[in-house]
């Protein structure tokens, strides 16, 4: 019978660990939008490169701008291709053994493509400019066995967005600390900072449900600051499942009792069935925190203003003030012919030129560049906004991204189940139940023979 269940929850982790690739780029909805040309029309022509990127029509915008300029610089030519349904597509070429030559996309993907043979590796020195990259940055393209299968090519880390007007209407200050957060967040919520008269505004935004791991993806900053881990690894190549540990079963505690549990209005209603696309109270001028990826700021100046919030650095917790990082790394296909023309644009991407193209906007396009893998730029003067410089320090001096060598989509979306089921149910034993969720980790560990 034991034997029978372990098989029948081995099954159920795979199914999961499918679903999660699919989720984590967005292949529930949405269809491939096309740049300029469909299919694979550059795959044959030894000059033109076909690329592809996970991107909606405005921030593809802004990489038709940039590949527009890497064309005019070496006369090798784009088939660009924006995706929005990015895996899905990509897994009907790979059956077909005509991957593009080069993608654009999420840092976590790493491990899911390169261990199903997606990817061809890269040696760091190949990269004109490579030596720019930091060893940071350059780190989270290492795989399994050792070797690079990816360029970094856009960095970022969560801070936290604040109503600088509503701490001034109610004498208080930018949040330091866990608990400064709480007291700021139950103010926020009973002492009617919007002056309207009427009790409805609230703490802070939590995109908490488990769709998609958001859950893990934003109470991520919460571990890392509480001294948890998610997974550990052990040197050897292998890890361990580490969401038993004390400062795990403390930070989520934390968490459940303080911002789900306790006082109403800490953070907003529906916030665990929440995800970004909804959780809009901050934008929407009814909630006083949010803590998230800078790209959210050209949205909040043209929604709240400017002048009404804050980018501050993320409240400190016992074991520091880490915050998630992520960001996207150029990858190239597992396919041979042109190697060449793939590195040359590898390296326009990450040089000044490509990367100031890409950390701009025109005609209130999204930038597609939040913070510069090349060590010569400084994102607040590209910008010409001080707030990207609070943005960079966090990711250069407090961040911590997600164990990238490993197929990272099922381990994320196992932990969101179980931290948005805590924080669902009040009276649950965290302990046990965080138990429960590393021995569900060993199993996804197993899946993927890494477990120490």
């Amino acid at each position: 019978m034991r034997d029978r269940r372990r098989s029948i929850d081995t099954r159920l982790r795979r199914v999961r660990r499918l679903a999660a690739v699919l989720a984590v780029s967005g292949l529930m909805s949405g269809t491939a939008a096309c740049g300029s040309g469909s299919g694979s029309a550059g795959s044959g022509n030894p000059n033109t490169l076909e690329v592809w990127t996970r991107s909606n029509p405005d921030s593809a915008a802004t990489y038709d701008r940039v590949f527009a300029a890497f064309t005019k610089k070496t006369g090798i030519k784009i088939d660009y291709q924006p995706v929005i349904n990015f895996d899905q597509q990509l897994q009907s070429r790979a059956s077909t053994k005509d991957l593009p030559d080069v993608m654009i996309n999420d840092t976590a993907l790493m491990g899911s493509y390169q261990s199903q043979g997606l990817l061809k590796p890269i040696d760091p020195a190949s990269i004109a400019g490579g030596d720019q990259i930091t060893d940071k940055s350059w780190s989270s393209t290492v795989g399994i066995d050792g070797k690079h299968y990816g360029v970094p090519y856009s960095r970022q880390a969560q801070t936290l967005m604040i109503r600088t007007d509503w701490l001034k209407k109610l004498g208080l200050k930018a949040p330091a600390t866990w608990q400064e957060m709480l007291s700021v967040a139950k103010a926020f919520a009973t002492k009617d900072p919007d002056g309207d008269g009427k009790a409805d505004t609230f703490g802070m935004v939590v995109p908490g449900s488990a769709q998609n791991g958001y859950a893990a993806w934003w109470g991520a900053s919460f571990l890392w600051q509480g001294g948890a881990k998610i997974i550990e690894p052990d040197g050897q190549g292998t890890y361990a499942p580490a969401m038993d540990s004390a400062a795990a079963v403390g930070t989520v505690t934390w968490m459940k009792d303080n911002l789900f549990c306790g006082e109403k209005g800490v953070v907003q209603p529906g916030a665990l069935t929440a995800v970004t696309s909804t959780a809009t109270n901050f934008q929407d001028g009814n909630a006083g925190m949010y803590m998230t990826g800078p790209y959210n700021i050209t949205t909040f100046d043209g929604t709240l203003g400017k002048d009404k919030y804050e980018v501050v650095p993320a409240p400190a917790g016992p074991a520091g003030g880490d915050v998630l990082a992520d960001g996207e790394n150029v990858y190239l296909g597992a396919k041979t012919g042109k190697d060449k023309q793939e590195l040359a644009l590898a390296a326009f991407l990450v040089s000044p030129e490509g990367q100031r193209i890409a950390m701009t906007s025109v005609d209130g396009h999204q930038p597609v560049v939040r913070i510069p893998v090349n060590s010569t730029l400084d994102a607040a003067k590209v910008r010409k906004d001080a707030r990207w410089s609070v943005v960079q320090k966090a990711y250069e001096d407090a961040s911590e991204q997600f164990p990238n060598a490993p197929d990272f989509a099922p381990i994320k979306q196992d932990t969101a189940d179980a931290l948005n089921s805590i924080f669902t149910y009040c009276g649950g034993d965290v302990r046990s139940q965080l138990k429960e969720l590393n021995d569900t980790l060993a199993g996804d560990l197993k899946d993927q023979d890494l477990l120490k």
